[in-house]
């Protein structure tokens, strides 16, 4: 089995469990912090790396569980989307300027659609879509089956897609 090494193996995660942790807290300063928490949690329990089969998995696993019971403490507090950082605009996407602005407005809209998902069904296709993890790495993370992953990723995807429709047939 491989050595564990926290500033390669672990400390390279942080950005991945930096999105997932913003996806499930939905405020950047949250987010942080359930990073750093994750982080401790993961050095305090180097004793038994030599025993995880994925670190990777043990981290998320831990960042899941760390930013669902802050959200918890929270009381479910909504926080805007403003406080989330977009990403820079894909100028790859069109020299047009007129069809960047609807493409930016289009995510926004997707990402705001996201933050009314359930919290299993947006953690799911957050992993999936955004991070690319495999359905069998997800179901890991998540402790569920990978058949459960698919069809949250379904239902999230079927979710959006419905809501997405209504919007453009009458407006926001």
């Amino acid at each position: 089995m491989k050595k564990i090494s926290f500033r390669t193996d672990v400390l390279p995660l942080k950005n991945e469990l930096f999105r997932l942790a913003l996806s499930i807290t939905l405020n950047r300063t949250d987010a942080e912090d359930v990073v750093q928490e994750t982080m401790l949690k993961v050095w305090n329990r180097r004793e038994q790396w030599d025993a995880i089969e994925s670190i990777e998995a043990f981290c998320i696993t831990i960042c899941r569980n760390v930013a669902l019971d802050r959200r918890k403490r929270m009381d479910n507090r909504s926080a805007s989307l403003e406080d989330m950082e977009h990403d820079a605009p894909d100028n790859s996407y069109s020299a047009n300027p007129e069809e960047q602005v609807v493409m930016r407005d289009r995510v926004g809209r997707i990402r705001r659609l996201m933050t009314l998902l359930p919290e299993k069904q947006r953690t799911c296709m957050q992993l999936r879509d955004i991070e690319g993890k495999s359905y069998k790495e997800i179901a890991v993370v998540m402790d569920i089956t990978e058949q459960q992953v698919k069809i949250n990723i379904f239902r999230a995807r079927q979710t959006i897609k419905q809501k997405y429709l209504e919007q453009e047939q009458y407006g926001l």
